[in-house]
């Protein structure tokens, strides 16, 4: 029975942990002679036990859901704040990453954010701030449902890549998972049997250079998802101040078509790796162009940049308003004047 379990809960996160429903004990039957009646109270203890079962079943990983056909919708977090981390979940987004590569926190920050998710059972992505084993083996004791790993040009990068995310031999991961939060902190005994096959692992594809070679880099074994960088690739091939410029978007979509056909041909050669395509909606190619080109994951917004737009629609609305009523209060001046107002 805990060996189904542990199966089903295909999560990288501790979320996974949180119990199983148990099944109700069985009851002798009330002998009555009159129909039974079922209260409102007793309804509504039904729904919430109901609702219950479902926020302790188990979480599914985001490499099943892609497995699955999902496109999956994220937002990154750069503020670094619990309590932005919690309502994103709460919103609905299929995932959040959090980015220690541009945002401001590090490991400490980034573990606080990660709490808030698990418990509103989003799975968390961490994007480090460079592909590097010691970044990894730290990320990765922190129980994060993948890792974002930056700047990765070529197959033999994104094979180095994958080995700082798995065990020896396999890999170069530091071994502390007796005491680490990703198996809870020793208490998951099945950690090690499913940790690398659960954890997503995504390499970002931000220049020119990893352009040219994404078709490769794509099938490398354990990426999982490309991700393409369209401001870091516009500031390679020398657009810095125009990422839609023309000759960017044409490497972009020629990027893309590798990847999408690589996956179409995955069927035909299942034992072959075909990585994921993942994106960055930017003003001139918003998140639902992207998910019509056939994108797999999808991330639409930041939290700062959501927060700025509604600070300045809200000074903005508040601004226009207070001309509007200081007309009004010297309309009303002018009543007081015509007699309208008593002494």
């Amino acid at each position: 029975m805990a060996a189904s379990i542990a199966a089903a809960a295909a999560a990288a996160s501790i979320s996974h942990l949180l119990p199983a429903p148990k099944p109700k004990p069985r009851t002798p039957p009330r002998l009555s002679l009159l129909p039974r009646r079922r209260s409102r109270a007793a309804g509504a203890i039904s729904a919430s036990a109901s609702a219950a079962s479902d926020f302790l079943a188990p979480v599914p990983s985001l490499k099943s859901r892609l497995a699955a056909g999902d496109t999956l919708y994220g937002l990154f977090l750069l503020s670094f704040s619990p309590t932005l981390a919690e309502i994103a979940a709460l919103a609905g987004y299929d995932y959040v990453v959090v980015d220690m590569e541009h945002g401001p926190g590090g490991i400490t920050e980034a573990l606080a954010c990660l709490r808030a998710l698990d418990a509103a059972r989003t799975p968390a992505v961490l994007r480090l701030p460079e592909a590097c084993p010691v970044w990894a083996k730290k990320a990765l004791d922190l129980g994060p449902a993948g890792l974002m790993l930056p700047a990765v040009e070529s197959p033999a990068a994104a094979a180095e890549a994958v080995s700082h995310c798995r065990y020896p031999p396999r890999g170069v991961r530091g071994a502390a998972y007796p005491i680490v939060r990703a198996s809870a902190y020793g208490l998951d005994d099945s950690y090690l049997s499913r940790c690398e096959d659960d954890t997503l692992i995504i390499c970002q594809v931000e220049t020119a250079a990893g352009v040219a070679e994404i078709d490769a880099i794509a099938a490398v074994e354990g990426v999982d998802v490309v991700q393409m960088g369209p401001l870091d690739l516009s500031a390679s091939m020398g657009y810095l101040w125009d990422p839609g410029n023309r000759k960017v978007r044409a490497a972009l979509r020629e990027a893309e078509r590798k990847v999408l056909e690589a996956r179409k041909k995955k069927d035909a050669a299942p034992k072959t790796n075909a990585a994921y395509l993942g994106g960055f909606a930017m003003p001139n190619d918003p998140a639902e162009q992207l998910k019509h080109r056939g994108y797999h994951m999808v991330a639409g917004a930041v939290d700062i940049g959501l927060f700025r737009k509604a600070a300045l629609e809200d000074v903005k609305r508040f601004k226009d308003a207070s001309m509007e009523i200081g007309e009004a209060e010297g309309e009303e001046e002018d009543e007081k004047e015509d007699g309208y107002w008593s002494e």
